[in-house]
C-alpha cells in the first residue's frame, strides 16, 4: 500500500470520529451526558473500520485525489451512503438503538460525507493553484490559450488543460459571440466579447483553440479572418463527424483545415442497419487504396465484419494499406489483394476465393482530362471492370452489390462521365435479372482526393505560386471523404434493389473562393502573395456540375442526406445491354478514341463529346431542401 494511501485513510479516519463526534455535541448541547460519552468511545472504531473497509474494498484509494471530479464526488456519495447504512444496521442489530441516541444518525451521515468530500476537494485545489511547481508558479513556459467558444466543448477543453496540461499551458479567458455570456467567468477565466473584437483584445496570449465543431462553413471563414488578423497561431478542435467516438480532447485538436470551411453538417447514421448488414459478413471493397476505398476499409472495419477483402490494381497502395491494417489489433480476417478487375480470371478467382457477400466497388479511371486522351483505358476500367464485378457477384450470389458513381455520369460532355454513367445503367440492368441487389450512390467532388484540386493547389502555395484555374466561373459540390463513405455505407444498408442513391450535396462551391480560403489558411493573400492564374477549360470539363438528369425524379428516403433518383426512361434489357457492352470493350483495344465515343454515345444517350456546357445555375440543384419540397 503506497503512501498515499496510508495519508487518505488516516485523514478519513480522522473525518468519521470528527463527524461522530459532532453529531453527538449538536444533539446535547455540546454537553455529552457521561452515559453517551461511553457509548462514543465504543461506536467510533466500529463506524471508523465499517467506512475504510468499504472505501478501501470499492477502490477508492486507487483514485489520484487531485484529479478528483464530479463523477468522483458521486461515488463518495454512495459509498458514504452504503458505510452508514451498514453502520446503522450494525447499531439496530446490536443494541436495536437502546441507549444509542437516534438523531445522531443524519448528522453523522452529512458530516461524514462533507469532511470526506472536503479532504478530496482540497488536494484538488491545492494541486490545480498552489502546488509548488516552478512553472505553475512563475507562468514560465506555460502556453497561454485563449479559448473561442464558451459552449460545452470549450468548457471540456478548459478543463483538460487545467489538469492534464497545466504545466505547460495556461488558459487565460474565452471569447464568445454570445452576449448573455460577456462577463461572466467559466472555471475562473473571464469570457470575453466578441470574434471580431479578437485583433484588438488587450490580454496576452500566445494561441487561439477555435472550440465551436458546430460552426458553419461561414462562420468558420469570419472566425479565421480575425484569427489570422492577430498574427497568433491558431487550431480548431474538429467536426464531431469527424470524431470515431464522438469525444472531443485536447489531443483531437488540430490546425484549420479547408474541410473546416465547408462547414457540412455532422452525419448521424443509423449503425444498426449498417451493423445488420455488415457484421459477420464477407466485405469485397474494389479500389480500396484509393481516397474512397481506404476510407470505406477504415469505416467498414467499425461493423465487424467476418473477412475485409482489400482489392487493388497498384502495388504501392495495396503496399501502403497493408502496412494500415497490420497495426490494427482486430480478430477480422483482412486480406489484401493485388488485382485487376479488368482481368475476369483474377476477379472470378477473388470470387472462387472468398464468396464476397457484400460487395463496394469503387475502382475507377476518373481524372477527366486523362481519360478524354486515353479513353479506351477508362472504357476498360470503368465499364469493362464493372461487367466483369456485377457478372461474379452475381453468379456467386453476393447479397448486395454498392457502386461509387460520380456527378459527372450527369449529362457526360467527358469520357470519364459517359463510362461512369454507363456503369449506372448495367447496375440498373442486371438487377432486374439477378437475386443480388445492385445498387449505385451518386455524388460530387470529395476533398483531398488525388488528382483533386486541393493537394494540387497547396503544392502550388508551397512552391510560392501561381495557383492555377481554368475558369473563374469554375464551381464544383464537395464533401469530406469520411462524409462520402459513411453515407456509401448508409446507402448499402437502405438499398433494396437497382436503385441510384444521390447524396446531398449542399451548394456548389466555386474553385476560385476555394483557392483565395486556400492561401490565406497557409498565411498569405491572395494576388499579392500568391498569384492566381487563369489557364482555360481543358476538355471534357464543365463550368458546373449537375446532380440529376432531367428524367429523374428525387424520392426522399429515412435519411435526410440521402435521395433515390427514379427515371421516367425504360431500361435497356440486360442481354442486350451486356452484348453492346462486350462491342464496346472489343472496340477499345482498337484504341480508337472517335469509334468509342460514338458507341459510347449509344449506351448513354445524354453523352455529348467534345461539348463544354456552361450550364446556368438556376438549372442546377443547389438546395437540397428544395429536392424534398419537390418530392
Amino acid at each position: 500500500m503506497s503512501n498515499r494511501n496510508f495519508k487518505f485513510i488516516a485523514s478519513d479516519i480522522i473525518s468519521c470520529a470528527a463527524a461522530l463526534l459532532i453529531s453527538f455535541l449538536l444533539r446535547f448541547d455540546f454537553e455529552i451526558p457521561t452515559g453517551y460519552i461511553e457509548t462514543l468511545i465504543v461506536w467510533i472504531p466500529l463506524f471508523c473500520g465499517i467506512q475504510i473497509i468499504t472505501f478501501y474494498l470499492s477502490d477508492l484509494y486507487n483514485r489520484l485525489p487531485k484529479f478528483t471530479s464530479l463523477f468522483d464526488i458521486f461515488a463518495i456519495f454512495k459509498l458514504v451512503s452504503v458505510s452508514c447504512l451498514i453502520s446503522f444496521m450494525s447499531v439496530l442489530f446490536i443494541t436495536g438503538f437502546e441507549g444509542y441516541p437516534r438523531a445522531t444518525l443524519i448528522l453523522y451521515f452529512v458530516f461524514n460525507l462533507i469532511f470526506t468530500c472536503f479532504i478530496r476537494i482540497s488536494v484538488r485545489v491545492y494541486y490545480s493553484h498552489f502546488h509548488e511547481d516552478s512553472a505553475v508558479r512563475t507562468n514560465i513556459l506555460r502556453k497561454r490559450i485563449l479559448l473561442l467558444g464558451a459552449g460545452k466543448t470549450g468548457d471540456k477543453i478548459c478543463r483538460e488543460l487545467m489538469t492534464s496540461f497545466s504545466k505547460t499551458h495556461q488558459v487565460i479567458g474565452f471569447i464568445d459571440d454570445d452576449i448573455k455570456k460577456t462577463g461572466a467567468m467559466l472555471h475562473g477565466k473571464k469570457i470575453f466579447s466578441k470574434v471580431s473584437d479578437l485583433p484588438t483584445l488587450k490580454i496576452p496570449f500566445d494561441e487561439i483553440i477555435i472550440t465551436a465543431p458546430s460552426a458553419s462553413g461561414e462562420e468558420m471563414r469570419k472566425i479565421v479572418k480575425f484569427c489570422k488578423e492577430t498574427g497568433k497561431r491558431f487550431r480548431t478542435v474538429p467536426g464531431l463527424h469527424e470524431l470515431m467516438d464522438q469525444k472531443v480532447t485536447v489531443s483531437s485538436i488540430r490546425d484549420v483545415l479547408y474541410a473546416d470551411l465547408l462547414g457540412r453538417e455532422e452525419v448521424k447514421l443509423d449503425m444498426n442497419s449498417i451493423d445488420k448488414m455488415i457484421s459477420g459478413k464477407r466485405v469485397l471493397i474494389t479500389g480500396a487504396g484509393g481516397s474512397i476505398g481506404s476510407e470505406l476499409v477504415r469505416q467498414t472495419l467499425k461493423y465487424k465484419p467476418s473477412e475485409l477483402i482489400c482489392l487493388d490494381h497498384s502495388e504501392e497502395k495495396i503496399f501502403n494499406m497493408s502496412q494500415e491494417l497490420n497495426k490494427i489489433d482486430s480478430l477480422i480476417t483482412i486480406k489484401t489483394v493485388l488485382a485487376s478487375i479488368n482481368n475476369i480470371r483474377e476477379i472470378e478467382k477473388v470470387f472462387l476465393d472468398n464468396r464476397p457477400e457484400i460487395v463496394f466497388h469503387a475502382a475507377a479511371y476518373k481524372h477527366v482530362p486523362i481519360q478524354e486522351i486515353h479513353p479506351w483505358t477508362a472504357v476498360r476500367t470503368n465499364v469493362g471492370g464493372t461487367l466483369n464485378l456485377v457478372n461474379c457477384a452475381d453468379k456467386h450470389k453476393s447479397t448486395k452489390f454498392i457502386l461509387v458513381s460520380t456527378d459527372k455520369a450527369v449529362n457526360p460532355v467527358n469520357v470519364m462521365g459517359a463510362t461512369k454513367r454507363v456503369a449506372e445503367r448495367i447496375i440498373q440492368s442486371i438487377n432486374k435479372e439477378s437475386k443480388t441487389s445492385f445498387m449505385a450512390v451518386r455524388f460530387g467532388n470529395v476533398l483531398g482526393s488525388s488528382g483533386s484540386a486541393i493537394p494540387i493547389f497547396q503544392k502550388q502555395i508551397n512552391n510560392g505560386g501561381p495557383l492555377t484555374i481554368t475558369h473563374p466561373e469554375m464551381t464544383r459540390y464537395f464533401m469530406s471523404i469520411q462524409e462520402a463513405s459513411q453515407l456509401i455505407l448508409q446507402c448499402g444498408s437502405i438499398g433494396k434493389e437497382g436503385e441510384i442513391f444521390l447524396l446531398e450535396m449542399g451548394k456548389p462551391i466555386k474553385i476560385l473562393q476555394m483557392a483565395k480560403d486556400l492561401i490565406r489558411l497557409s498565411g498569405f493573400e491572395p494576388d499579392i502573395d500568391i498569384p492566381i492564374v487563369f489557364t482555360g477549360l481543358r476538355p471534357g470539363e464543365k463550368l458546373y456540375e449537375e446532380l440529376q438528369l432531367l428524367n429523374e425524379r428525387k424520392i426522399v428516403t429515412s435519411h435526410k442526406k440521402i435521395m433515390v433518383l427514379k427515371s421516367s426512361i425504360s431500361l435497356m434489357k440486360w442481354k442486350l445491354l451486356s452484348f453492346e457492352i462486350k462491342k464496346l470493350i472489343q472496340k477499345s483495344g482498337e484504341l480508337d478514341a472517335e469509334s468509342i465515343q460514338r458507341m459510347l454515345k449509344k449506351l448513354s444517350p445524354d453523352y455529348q463529346p467534345n461539348l463544354i456546357i456552361e450550364t446556368k445555375k438556376q438549372n442546377i440543384a443547389t438546395d437540397f431542401e428544395s429536392f424534398k419540397a419537390e418530392a
